[in-house]
């Protein structure tokens, strides 16, 4: 990207960056990202999660841009959950992805929008893993929540993951059919849980669902081409986030791949560390000579 050093854009990743290990937003962090917020900080953030949980733990913070949810399958206001982007599988290829799955022996969670609210369903809960992201979305009263009889039903929808929850070895073999049969219209992730090691999760989404397609989307729509983009992030799904950025900073904690590729390495998640950057980095840009 070509930068304008007068209009910078921070752009986070939530888990393992700017969250903590209880993966909440710290009080420090808030305060802070509240204070530079309302000085006109231009920041948002890029997340595997949905914008529902993106409501609950950034509660307090007024977003001046969309954010990126579900790793670029939306692009969605933070506020009211509206979203301005929907990269969505398509009928004929959410059936195809749910088939093979079905075909391994498994039953995944599907997010969905419907057209009028985004959508959670599942059918039944098969191992500890599945309990576990059942528990946590419940717990943090994720109103998508629905089970359902028949997935398949909902196939007709605006489909925009598949969650499949196992252990390591058994993904892998689904993982490898997807990517045999429909590799190339589709974007794969494998991920251990780091609440919960040992459990990992194949997330299935549209090949366009990708964080740094969401951010070009972002830059061009909302009249930020040319400004420096400067990102955070710690662990492989940001990977395409850092290879387009004008600087990367991976925290203490990310993974070997992604600090490989960082322009700067910052301190740990749990320590505020993504906050504090931002918060000397405004600083050191201020205007000197007294109160802007």
């Amino acid at each position: 990207m070509t930068a304008d050093r007068h209009r910078r854009l921070y752009v986070s990743d939530l888990d393992g960056t700017l969250l903590g290990n209880d993966a909440r937003l710290s009080a420090r962090s808030r305060a802070i990202l509240q204070e530079l917020l309302r000085d006109g900080l231009l920041f948002t953030v890029a997340s595997a999660r949905s914008v529902v949980a993106m409501q609950s733990i950034l509660g307090g913070l007024t977003l001046p841009l969309p954010v990126i949810e579900m790793n670029g399958a939306f692009l969605s206001d933070l506020a009211s959950g509206h979203h301005h982007v929907v990269n969505d599988l398509g009928p004929g290829l959410a059936k195809a992805v749910f088939e093979l799955v079905r075909a391994a022996g498994h039953l995944p969670f599907i997010s969905a929008f419907d057209g009028e609210r985004d959508r959670l369903y599942y059918a039944a809960t098969e191992n500890p893993g599945m309990e576990w992201y059942l528990t946590d979305r419940a717990r943090n009263d994720d109103r998508r929540l629905e089970r359902i009889d028949d997935l398949s039903a909902r196939l007709h929808e605006h489909v925009v993951c598949f969650t499949v929850i196992d252990r390591r070895e058994r993904l892998e073999g689904l993982r490898l059919e997807l990517e045999k049969d429909l590799g190339e219209r589709l974007t794969l992730r494998r991920l251990e849980n780091q609440y919960d090691p040992g459990w990992h999760w194949l997330t299935v989404h549209d090949r366009e669902a990708t964080k740094d397609r969401a951010l070009a989307t972002l830059t061009e729509r909302w009249g930020l081409g040319g400004a420096e983009v400067v990102v955070f992030g710690d662990s492989d799904n940001d990977v395409p986030l850092f290879r387009v950025a004008d600087r990367a900073l991976a925290v203490a904690n990310a993974s070997p791949e992604l600090a490989a590729l960082a322009t700067t390495v910052i301190g740990p998640s749990w320590e505020d560390s993504v906050a504090t950057y931002v918060e000397a980095e405004q600083r050191a840009a201020a205007p000197s000579g007294g109160e802007a």
